[in-house]
Formats: C-alpha cells, structure tokens, sequence
C-alpha cells in the first residue's frame, strides 16, 4: 500500500509537470523518440559546429535518464577545454566552486530553499521511474566545467521586469504550439502506478517529454527560460574562445538549441556531425 500511496503522489506530480506536450507521431529536431517491436528510446542530440578552427558541441540534457547515459557523458565530457553548463544559481559549481566560497553564506542558504520543492520533485520521480537524475550523476567539479547560465538573482530580476513565471511560459508554449496538444493516455498511465511498473508509465510519458521541449523553444528570444538564460551562455562561450578554447561543449536542455544553433549560425559555424544518446530505454515486453 505504502508503495501505491508513493505512485499516487508522484503520478499528481508528473501531471503538473505536462501543460504542454504534442502529437504522438512528433518530436523536436533535438530530442526524439525512436521505436521498435522491441522497444522504445527517448534520445538526445549530440550536434557539433565548427568555425575556423573551433568546435562547438551542443549536447542535450534531460534530467531523468537511465544511469549508463549520465556514466557515459561524465567519460565524454573529459573531451573538451571547457563543459559550459546550465543551472540557473549554479555558479558555485564548476570552475566557479573557489571563487564562490567567500559568498554570502545565507544566500547560499536562501537558494538551496528556492530549488529544495524542485529537488524533491525530481527525487520522487527518480524512485518511482527506476531512472537516476542528472544533479546526482554529472560530476559538476571537474576543473573544465564552468558555469554558463543566469545567477539565481539575476533570473528572478528578468522574470519580475518582464512579469514572467514559469506556469505563463507553458501556457504561451501551449497557445503557440503548431500542433494540438496530447497527455499521456490516463488508464494505461494509472494502470502502470497501480501495478507498480514503471515501464509502462515511461512508455506513456515518452513521446510527451520529447514534444513538450518543442513547445517551450517556440519561445525562444522572447522569454527568460530559453532567451536570456541563451544569451548568457553565449557570452561565456564567447570570451573562452577569446581566450583560445578551441574545443567546447555546450550541456544544455534540447529546448534551448534551436535558438543556439540559431545563433551559432549567425555567428558563421557550420553544422559538421550529429549523433544520438538513449537517455531512456523502455522494453515493450
């Protein structure tokens, strides 16, 4: 029973979690869906772009997967001069960890606060999913990582001058979709948090974690979520090619790369390989 109340509660959780998502047969250019008789896998984009003598590559980032997918980032990761990632308040983290220790102790407090509901969700969804979550098994303290996204404050200055929250953001998402918008089918959903399988809940949610990123980069340059946060990676990944990196990686959410490669582009950088990671992987028997 105890094992169903917990299935309850997470199930509550997911649906908040999926205002927008679209048709079943859809998915974003930078994360997808691929299925077999056998079964299916919800993959991510690694795409590199190169520019006189620079390689930039944007990898994808989910942040629920199966643990060998984090395993494998954390060995390919070692690739590059420096990792720009994203985490808004993450700046202590990374190349920014010393720098960061004189900081005021109780902001750091009164961030940990602000994100604790967050991580709490995240943690339930891992259980109750069988995945691992991205925050436990990147290892954010390699000396390439360096943190390349808004400060905790910085994002609630441009969300409070612009009137911006995340629950506008998904309905804005959901009215400028191009397609309609589909949700799990709910019996077959709660047929797998009764029985506790968590593959058949995967399998509902799969095709929906991949579309709902399209939705939300429909956005992109006119919003905090997508456009600013893009803009200030831009700006770390300009002054470290100023300083000589030639080989950079980019660990971002695939809703934010349309726009980034938009800009990459604009910048003059040419689209040179693309490889795909099964971040989930869902037998159907």
């Amino acid at each position: 029973m105890k094992i169903k109340m917990s299935w309850a509660r997470t199930a509550a959780m997911i649906a908040s979690l999926l205002v927008a998502s679209g048709d079943e047969g859809w998915a974003g250019e930078f994360i997808r869906v691929k299925e077999s008789e056998e079964d299916a896998r919800l993959q991510t984009a690694i795409f590199g772009y190169e520019k006189d003598g620079v390689r930039v590559d944007l990898i994808g980032a989910i942040h629920l997967a199966d643990k060998k997918y984090y395993q494998f980032l954390n060995q390919y990761f070692e690739k590059y001069e420096v990792l720009l990632f994203e985490m808004v308040g993450g700046e202590r983290l990374g190349a920014g960890m010393e720098r960061a220790e004189a900081a005021d102790e109780a902001n750091k407090v009164e961030e940990a606060d602000k994100l604790a509901g967050l991580r709490h969700l995240y943690l339930s969804m891992e259980s109750a999913l069988g995945l691992t979550g991205q925050s436990s098994w990147i290892d954010y303290t390699k000396e390439n990582f360096i943190h390349a996204d808004l400060t905790m404050a910085e994002f609630e200055a441009l969300q409070k001058e612009k009137g911006e929250s995340l629950l506008s953001i998904m309905l804005q998402a959901s009215i400028a979709a191009e397609r309609p918008s589909r949700q799990p089918n709910s019996l077959k959903l709660m047929r797998g948090i009764l029985t506790g399988r968590p593959d058949l809940v995967k399998l509902e949610m799969m095709h929906t974690m991949a579309d709902g990123d399209k939705h939300i980069d429909s956005l992109a340059g006119e919003n905090v979520i997508i456009g600013d946060r893009n803009a200030k990676c831009f700006e770390v990944m300009d002054r470290e090619i100023s300083s000589g990196r030639k080989r950079l990686g980019i660990f971002y959410g695939a809703a934010h790369f349309p726009d980034m490669e938009e800009r990459l582009e604009k910048k003059g950088f040419k689209k040179v390989s693309a490889k795909w990671l099964t971040a989930w992987r869902v037998r159907k028997n």
